[in-house]
């Protein structure tokens, strides 16, 4: 079993107090040796420009000094890089904890080594489905082989074993199969998110759940923290678009069973940075960049534009009156705030307004109806990119049937028990998670 820590990204009360990022996800290049389906920034070619080793470096001083804590290596595929473990050593020389997420297509025991003496404490590796899905996605046939044989050389290094999976209509069904894997592999902890219309996932609006499978996939994730991972201290982490609140995500995520440890709205250029391998600075690395850039590296200095760029602080100021539709009249609007900026911003074209949320789902379902998704215009072909979605709600009883995802027949919330969520008991919710709890 891979060696578990204390993540230095966690919030701590100074960091409410005084909010400034403490946790960067920084993208060295946009090179890979993938050609994943669901991409984001579609990678496979470096980007013009990219920093040079002295201006990496430079960084690393930079997020030292404004006080990051935890800085993870992206692609592209971050090993492509020939300065990548010279990277993560400066990071750990700073006192900065430094992991990676890969694809693991080449991820030889070379540079895992390579990884461990430059102080790598985490590799997370992506893993999205079982054989045949997995190299579906991810695009060379053997993909699965490599990332899993990876993992397993990663679990016998002294560095901890991370794994990370999509969630869409390919992945979902495999999640219990997928989860005794994680097991069998000894990953320490597995964070899950949403597929989002990004980039090459945007082509693909067929790969996407619909807003109602949330109501699939909740009990589904919470049957397996409890009864796969749970039992093997395992640690399950929610990604920030699977949410937000009601008993469901209550239960799910991460050390929320802790008074106040709660979805606190997008952190996004609060507590959190996205620098791109070309000296773009973001408060997320998923967000698109057009859009929320709020400056360049070679042109600025980090700690200026977190505290003085429109694009960054503008999300740590959002409040109820710059949502809209269903989100702005939510009872948790005021600290929700539509919840994950990429979701609700690649999907409807501005944030605000985000369709991928349990509580939501639950109360439309209560009412007899449900939310589902339309492809309206396509992206256009650039990293970072999206198209452009219409939303439907329709009732239950007349909506027109899709695929479902898993042949279960779950219990239904009356909307008397939900007026008020706190009202929600343990009965209720196991009886929310159907069959699953009958396996």
């Amino acid at each position: 079993m891979s060696p578990r820590r204390r993540f230095l990204r966690t919030l701590r009360p100074e960091d409410y107090e005084n909010p400034s990022p403490i946790y960067c996800v920084w993208e060295i290049t946009l090179a890979c040796d993938l050609g994943c389906k669901h991409c984001g920034s579609r990678a496979g070619k470096a980007r013009p420009n990219e920093l040079s080793t002295r201006e990496c470096l430079d960084v690393v001083d930079q997020l030292a000094s404004i006080g990051v804590r935890e800085t993870t290596l992206i692609g592209g595929e971050a090993y492509l890089r020939e300065d990548w473990t010279e990277i993560a050593a400066a990071l750990v020389e700073r006192g900065i904890a430094c992991s990676v997420v890969t694809g693991a297509r080449n991820l030889t025991q070379e540079r895992i080594d390579a990884a461990a003496r430059a102080g790598v404490s985490s590799i997370s590796i992506s893993i999205d489905g079982l054989r045949k899905t997995h190299d579906a996605l991810r695009g060379p046939r053997g993909s699965w082989d490599a990332a899993v044989d990876a993992a397993r050389r990663v679990a016998a290094s002294p560095i901890r074993l991370a794994a990370n999976t999509q969630i869409n209509r390919l992945s979902m069904p495999e999640l219990p199969a997928l989860a005794d894997l994680m097991v069998e592999l000894g990953v320490a902890g597995w964070q899950v998110q949403l597929t989002v219309p990004m980039g090459r996932a945007a082509d693909r609006p067929d790969l996407l759940l619909q807003p109602s499978d949330l109501l699939e996939l909740f009990p589904l994730l919470l049957w397996i923290k409890r009864t796969k991972l749970a039992p093997r201290d395992i640690d399950l982490a929610p990604g920030n678009n699977i949410g937000y609140f009601s008993p469901f995500d209550r239960l799910l995520r991460w050390r929320s069973e802790e008074k106040g440890n709660h979805w606190n709205g997008c952190s996004a250029g609060k507590w959190t940075l996205g620098l791109e391998a070309d000296g773009k600075i973001k408060g997320c690395p998923s967000l698109p960049s057009h859009l929320y850039t709020g400056g360049n590296i070679r042109d600025a200095q980090i700690a200026d534009v977190i505290k003085n760029a429109p694009e960054l602080i503008h999300i740590e100021e959002r409040t109820r009156q710059d949502l809209w539709g269903y989100c702005k009249s939510c009872y948790y609007a005021d600290v929700c705030k539509a919840g994950c900026t990429w979701t609700a911003h690649t999907l409807l074209g501005k944030a605000g307004n985000n369709p991928y949320c349990i509580y939501r789902a639950l109360d439309f379902e209560s009412r007899g109806l449900q939310e589902r998704i339309r492809p309206r215009e396509k992206a256009p072909g650039e990293p970072f990119d999206f198209g452009r979605y219409d939303l439907v709600v329709e009732p239950i009883s007349t909506a027109k049937e899709t695929p479902k995802i898993l042949d279960l027949a779950m219990d239904r919330v009356t909307s008397a028990s939900f007026t008020d969520p706190s009202l929600w008991e343990e009965e209720e919710i196991n009886a929310r998670l159907g069959r699953w709890t009958q396996k």
